[in-house]
């Protein structure tokens, strides 16, 4: 199995049921968009409404945009309509108005969620999905009026799950929407397509989660240690402040007054500074793991962009391999050509001979009548 659907966020993702359901959505999504990234670039062409890896997209999406949407009272009763913010995407950009419009003018559409998996389908067509969805997502005080303040659209799920949607722009699809019954289709994840048993896969996945969680124990572990040496710095300087007031009553009265507030002054800066030093490395040590996190992060989207870039060179080969065996076929046939042509040349060249040796023939002939004519003439 390569990816657990639960994602743990902490003890309060565990209690809220929102981000749970909004965690097991990103993975789904993860897992649906690289999917069909994969099978498309192994597929070798244009994908068309009936493949399999393409219909989950849509099905995965679909539940994406539908979480946490806002119930709206109608005089057929509740529903939950979906067209409602995709609607929202040509008043943000121009662009899309000329989706929305098709989307209106397609006789078959009755209902408004065909009409939001007809406007999905027309602007993967487009290779604009990323864009809309982003505009839309930036404009929260706009979607608040269709989803709740926990939907997946309002939180950072939804801005990763745009940023996963901009790899869909090397795949080309052939959609036809027109002909399609988007209204009574039944969108339900087939969870078969993303569980396979790949054992190198999970270990190596494994391997890299250890890595990551071994580091992430270990900034974890300093910044235990720096707590731990500001609580025993807080605790001698709070030692030494009673230490000081204990001092302070048990003088003399004669001793000067202003020599003890100048030596429990110099004594409180020397722990000031020791506790101020103390802070700055605490501080220091939070930045180095947050450095570390910010890593990780890069290393793995810098990991699935060369990933994604391999696969489209090796596809790019094997594109240029056909068209150079294709070139040495035409360059064998045209070789054939050329050999055909040459031997009908000697064949003709040889026909000429002939009839240049018939020709001087018939002419000593001739020559030779011409003379016997001329003899007979003169007796």
């Amino acid at each position: 199995m390569k990816q657990v659907f639960v994602c743990v966020f902490g003890p309060a993702a565990l209690r809220d049921p929102m981000a749970m359901e909004r965690a097991n959505l990103l993975n789904m999504a993860k897992l649906s968009i690289k999917g069909l990234i994969e099978s498309a670039l192994s597929f070798g062409r244009t994908l068309d409404s009936d493949y399999p890896p393409l219909q989950q997209f849509f099905v995965v999406m679909e539940h994406c945009l539908k979480h946490g949407l806002r119930v709206k009272k109608s005089f057929l009763g509740f529903n939950k309509s979906l067209w409602g913010p995709l609607e929202l995407v040509e008043k943000l950009c121009p662009e899309a108005a000329e989706i929305s419009a098709s989307v209106r003018d397609l006789p078959g559409l009755k209902t408004p969620l065909g009409r939001a998996r007809a406007w999905l389908r027309l602007a993967l067509m487009q290779k604009r999905l990323a864009d809309y969805l982003r505009l839309l997502i930036t404009r929260k005080d706009l979607l608040s009026d269709f989803y709740e303040n926990s939907a997946l659209m309002l939180e950072e799920e939804g801005a990763v799950i745009v940023g996963l949607l901009v790899g869909l722009n090397v795949i080309d699809a052939n959609l036809c929407v027109k002909g399609e019954d988007l209204d009574s289709q039944v969108g339900v994840i087939d969870f078969s397509m993303y569980l396979k048993n790949d054992i190198d896969d999970y270990r190596s996945e494994e391997s890299q989660i250890a890595s990551i969680l071994d580091q992430k124990n270990y900034v974890e572990e300093l910044n235990r240690q720096l707590n731990s040496t500001v609580h025993g710095l807080q605790g001698r300087v709070d030692s030494l402040e009673k230490s000081n007031s204990k001092l302070i009553e048990e003088v003399r009265p004669t001793r000067d007054v202003s020599v003890e507030r100048d030596t429990y002054k110099q004594s409180r800066q020397g722990l000031d500074e020791m506790y101020n030093e103390a802070q700055r490395q605490l501080k220091e040590e939070c930045q180095l793991r947050q450095d570390v996190e910010n890593e990780l992060v890069v290393q793995v989207s810098m990991k699935q962009e060369m990933e994604l870039a391999m696969k489209l060179l090796e596809k790019d080969i094997h594109e240029k391999q056909d068209t150079l065996i294709g070139l040495r076929h035409q360059l064998d046939e045209v070789k054939a050509i050329n050999v055909e042509m040459y031997q009908k040349m000697q064949s003709s060249d040889d026909e000429m001979k002939k009839k240049n040796n018939m020709i001087s023939r018939l002419e000593e002939k001739t020559n030779q009548i011409t003379a016997t004519m001329k003899q007979l003439e003169q007796r």
